[in-house]
């Protein structure tokens, strides 16, 4: 219960902090995407943003998207690069090692597929756990880069086209996710499907020409 209280009032926190970047427009939607790839939790931060910002209208909306993914990308690399010089054993100190081995057995796994489906859902996931994972276990950064990116860029896409289209509507549904859980469900389903088959696609293209 106490566990409940805290998180809840750190999400109002957050999206507290969300709704006052706002006034900064894109440089604080791009300050936001950056700090919500780190391990500090934003809680959606940057997907409110995005809503918010292109439902006003004030600029087309991919300056939105562009500007979460270049920030999100930027935290991103951020993240995986100290990752990459500190090691597991760093992680498992900061996060925990029970937690680092459960993420480290699903990256094993699913490698590529796991990262995309993090990156890409709009909704809360330990999305800079796998991005420090995938640096300490030495992925290739252009791979990372790509992978990260292209998630990225679906997801704010998405968000920022359906907000400029419809408005307050949209927002609500990313502000109160509890009353449109079947909405935002399907929209998450469909951006991680974009993004596993953007992924796959860049796969299927790279094997000819190893193979060569």
């Amino acid at each position: 219960m106490l566990l409940g209280l805290v998180q809840k009032t750190a999400k109002k926190k957050s999206v507290s902090f969300a709704v006052t970047l706002r006034h900064l427009g894109v440089f604080g939607l791009f300050s936001l995407a950056i700090l919500d790839s780190s391990p500090l939790p934003t809680f959606g931060g940057p997907d409110i943003l995005t809503a918010i910002l292109a439902a006003r209208h004030h600029s087309p909306w991919y300056e939105y998207s562009a500007a979460a993914t270049a920030g999100s990308l930027l935290g991103a690399f951020i993240t995986f690069r100290l990752a990459r010089h500190a090691g597991l054993a760093y992680l498992d100190k900061y996060f925990g090692k029970t937690r680092v081995e459960s993420i480290s057995r699903l990256f094993e796994r699913w490698g590529t597929g796991a990262l995309a489906v993090s990156a890409a859902v709009p909704f809360p996931t330990p999305t800079s756990m796998f991005f420090a994972i995938a640096g300490a276990a030495k992925y290739p950064v252009k791979k990372f880069l790509i992978v990260v990116g292209v998630s990225r860029a679906v997801r704010y896409s998405l968000i920022a086209i359906l907000a400029y289209h419809y408005g307050r509507h949209f927002v609500r549904a990313f502000q109160h996710p509890s009353q449109y859980w079947g909405w935002l469900l399907l929209l998450t389903v469909v951006i991680a499907g974009v993004a596993v088959s953007a992924v796959l696609i860049n796969k299927r293209m790279e094997t000819p020409s190893n193979a060569g």
